[in-house]
C-alpha cells in the first residue's frame, strides 16, 4: 500500500520539527493511541487501537526515526503486532517553508497480513487514509492552536504588565496627591 499527501502548517518549519518529535504530541495525534513511550531520541513504542474494517485491532509496535535532517526532513520506520494481524512500513516527511507557514509532505509504504488482510487492500487504504488524515489534521490543529495559546499568554502578560505600570503610576500619583494635600493642611494649620 502507497499513501501520500501534504498539510499547510501555519507555524514556523523549526516549531513543527519540534512538535514531530515531541511524544506528547505524536500521542495526542495519533488516532486512537493508547501509549507512546519515548525509548531514546529516535526509538518510541506505541499502543493504538482502531477499527480497520470488522476488526477492532489493537497494535503495539515501535517506531524508529532515521535520516534525520533537521528541520527539514526524517524517514519513520515502524512495526507493529496484534491479535487480527500485523503492520509494517515506512513513511517520509518533509518540511518546507510555505506561505508564512510550513507545508508537510509525506509518502508512506505500509504492509499488512494477517486476518486484517483479509478484509480487502481497498478498505485498507481506505482506513489508512482515514488515519494519516486524522493524525496530520489534529497534528495541524493541535500544534497551530499551541502557538496560538502562547500568542495569548504573551499577549495578556504584556497587558497586564502595561496595567500594573498604571496603577504604581496611579498609586504614586494618589501618593504625591495625598502628600500635598497633607502639607498644605499644615501649612494652612500653622
Amino acid at each position: 500500500m502507497k499513501l501520500s499527501g501534504s498539510y499547510q502548517i501555519n507555524l514556523e518549519k523549526q516549531k513543527v520539527w519540534e512538535a514531530l518529535n515531541d511524544p506528547e504530541i505524536l500521542q495526542k495525534t495519533i488516532p486512537g493511541c493508547e501509549e507512546f513511550i519515548k525509548k531514546s531520541e529516535t526509538e518510541f513504542t506505541a499502543t493504538a487501537t482502531n477499527k480497520i474494517g470488522p476488526f477492532n485491532a489493537s497494535f503495539t509496535g515501535d517506531i524508529e526515526l532515521k535520516d534525520l535532517n533537521p528541520p527539514h526532513s526524517y524517514k519513520i520506520t515502524g512495526s507493529g503486532n496484534s491479535p487480527v494481524g500485523f503492520a509494517n512500513g515506512e513513511a517520509t516527511v518533509s518540511l518546507e517553508d510555505e506561505n508564512n507557514g510550513t507545508k508537510l509532505t509525506y509518502t508512506v509504504e505500509a504492509n499488512v497480513g494477517g486476518k486484517i488482510a483479509q478484509v480487502g487492500s481497498r478498505l485498507i487504504d481506505m482506513t489508512a487514509k482515514k488515519m494519516a488524515d486524522i493524525f496530520f489534521g489534529k497534528f495541524s490543529e493541535l500544534v497551530s492552536s499551541e502557538q496560538d495559546n502562547k500568542k495569548i499568554v504573551e499577549e495578556n502578560s504584556e497587558k497586564i504588565k502595561v496595567t500594573n505600570e498604571k496603577k504604581s503610576q496611579n498609586k504614586t500619583l494618589i501618593y504625591i496627591t495625598i502628600a500635598i494635600l497633607a502639607s498644605a493642611l499644615i501649612y494652612l494649620a500653622i
